[in-house]
């Protein structure tokens, strides 16, 4: 196990495997800070997406680089969305998707899908097993990551769905230290799903 781990970082330069430590360390802070309903969810994760951008174009995963270019926007709308919710105490709720956000979510999902497709098509990449399944997950994060900025409880489910996908994924791929933050990133979404519902729930229970 611990050379899967450190056989892909061999020949890696050591200022890469910085970089990659530090999306690992900021990626998972800004899932529990999520968890908590806590700002900071957005500036710990601006840093861990725009690093992971440059990391992705350089490993060539344009599908990846995508999902992280778009996590980086959504980072700057969703920081927007949850700061203009005011206080902690009258702060944007948690809420269920309705039925048009179902139909947006679906459609996000389609359309990352495609577009993902035609850039890899566009820069004549060669299309490999794992890139279908990466188109897949983009589509999953793009929805997930929009769901989030809304603070709807639905936002867990696909985290948690993507999530479950890539951790294979990465480890196919080598990239040990990914698979790790995303495997940990699971048990973080699971949580934070668990925590989330109770919070619903006993909304309801006030009203």
């Amino acid at each position: 196990m611990i050379d899967f781990f450190l056989d892909s970082y061999k020949n890696a330069p050591l200022w890469h495997i910085a970089l990659e430590f530090l999306v690992f360390v900021f990626g998972i802070l800004s899932v529990w800070f999520a968890k908590k309903e806590n700002i900071l969810v957005y500036p710990t994760g601006l840093i861990a997406t725009v690093i992971s951008v440059y990391l992705l174009y350089v490993a060539g995963y344009i599908g990846d680089m995508i999902i992280n270019a778009y996590f980086s926007i959504m980072s700057i709308y969703g920081w927007y969305v949850w700061a203009k919710g005011g206080t902690v105490e009258d702060n944007l709720p948690i809420t269920r998707t309705s039925f048009n956000e179902k139909i947006i979510g679906i459609l996000l999902f389609i359309v990352t899908v495609f577009v993902v497709f035609g850039i890899y098509k566009y820069f004549d990449y060669e299309i490999h097993k794992d890139n279908y399944v990466d188109m897949i997950s983009s589509g999953i994060f793009f929805a997930g990551m929009w769901y989030m900025a809304r603070k709807k409880i639905e936002n867990w489910t696909l985290w948690i769905i993507g999530d479950i996908i890539v951790v294979p994924l990465y480890a196919y791929r080598g990239l040990g230290m990914l698979s790790l933050q995303y495997l940990i990133f699971t048990i973080l979404a699971i949580s934070a799903y668990l925590e989330w519902r109770k919070i619903l729930d006993s909304k309801k229970q006030q009203s």
